[in-house]
């Protein structure tokens, strides 16, 4: 298992540099100056100049790109162009709040996906099979932004229940001003949760030993959960892991609508501004989130099916 994580880990290397080369070369090739973004429209020419060779623009792109690989080697992910202050406090300051949207909107996906999937397969063909799988498909088409707002719309200036913006301070506020934007987020990863969870278990309701378990008199609440469900955990683990995974680097459309201080909004705002030190900074942060909740997934598996643990103690 050790030399397994050791190995995933050590694979994050090339990932890392391919995302950043990606990155650096769109962000650099894309109209706009950083330094008259930074400046404003009033600046002279000389003012320009001096900007450009402060931050470093005039020089090749292979060279500004090596330079930043190597400071990053380092731990030094670079100085925001826009306030000068450092994008590795910055990103951190914001990754729990993103965190925090992430976990509440993945409880909400498996208390509706994994409920909704189970009563679904068991019903396979029956109406309520029909409406539950119409239901997911409106999910996943269904744009974020665009749920987003109709919650807005009914719950915060319809009825004036929950707030529409910000992260309010304290316990109280704070939940309620999680719901909505956790809800957005959930609902669609909820739709992807329940589709795997039907087609799992569908699997393995065909199997015999859940024929024979039924002949021996074993209650149906006992053979769905520990029977139908554990045994068709490894798939629905699989998608869970996914949508956490996307939802901490996906949630740039949830972030801006409701204003809530995430990671993916100050992406949006660094995008905008063509700041470049923090959008890559907040990039390889998310990517190397991304492939620890892939590999939490896989020392997952060893828990969840003997099998797989005993094929990490062969490699």
């Amino acid at each position: 298992m050790y030399k397994y994580m050791i190995k995933r880990l050590l694979m994050l290397i090339p990932v890392i540099i391919g995302v950043t080369f990606i990155v650096f070369f769109i962000l650099n090739l894309s109209p706009g100056d950083p330094a008259a973004i930074i400046l404003g429209d009033q600046a002279t020419a000389e003012a320009l100049a001096m900007k450009r060779e402060e931050l470093g623009l005039n020089d090749p792109l292979l060279i500004r790109y090596g330079r930043y690989l190597v400071r990053m080697l380092h731990g030094d992910l670079g100085t925001s162009y826009k306030n000068s202050l450092s994008v590795w406090d910055q990103v951190i300051s914001r990754f729990p709040n993103t965190a925090m949207l992430a976990v509440a909107a993945i409880l909400v996906a498996l208390a509706i996906g994994i409920p909704v999937g189970i009563i679904s397969a068991k019903n396979q063909y029956s109406a309520l099979d029909n409406i539950s799988m119409v239901t997911a498909l409106i999910g996943v088409s269904m744009p974020s932004f665009w749920m987003g707002l109709l919650l807005v719309i009914v719950f915060a200036l319809k009825l004036g229940w929950l707030p529409s913006q910000g992260m309010g301070q304290g316990l109280a506020p704070l939940l309620k001003s999680l719901v909505l934007p956790a809800v957005t987020l959930g609902t669609s990863a909820a739709a992807t949760i329940t589709r795997m969870t039907r087609s799992s278990m569908l699997e393995v309701i065909r199997q015999d030993y859940i024929d024979t378990a039924r002949a021996k008199g074993v209650s149906e609440k006992i053979i769905t959960y520990r029977h139908m469900l554990k045994n068709a955990m490894i798939p629905i683990i699989t998608a869970v892991g996914l949508q956490f995974g996307t939802l901490l680097g996906g949630a740039m459309l949830t972030e801006t609508v409701f204003s809530w201080p995430g990671l993916g909004r100050l992406m949006v705002e660094a995008i905008k501004s063509k700041d470049i030190p923090l959008v890559l900074g907040s990039v390889i942060f998310l990517a190397v989130m991304f492939t620890v909740v892939n590999l939490a997934v896989d020392i997952v598996y060893a828990f969840v099916d003997p099998r797989i643990k005993s094929q990490y103690k062969r490699k």
